[in-house]
């Protein structure tokens, strides 16, 4: 998978773990609550794999 590909499938992890937190904490689901910020910390680390790819190629071209 490409960096871009990590990036764009980090910040759909992350926005949907913040819906999951934001559902959670309205109906008062600590479990769905849970869930989303588990989801939201996959989607930054995805993020992060991708921001990684993107330094290793810029420092191979130099």
């Amino acid at each position: 998978m490409g960096s871009a590909a990590d990036k764009a499938k980090g910040l759909a992890n992350e926005a949907a773990g913040n819906v999951k937190q934001g559902v959670g904490k309205m109906t008062g689901s600590k479990k769905m609550e849970a869930e989303g910020k588990v989801q939201e910390l996959k989607g930054e680390a995805q993020q992060a794999k991708g921001e990684a790819k993107d330094a290793v190629k810029k420092a191979a071209n130099l």
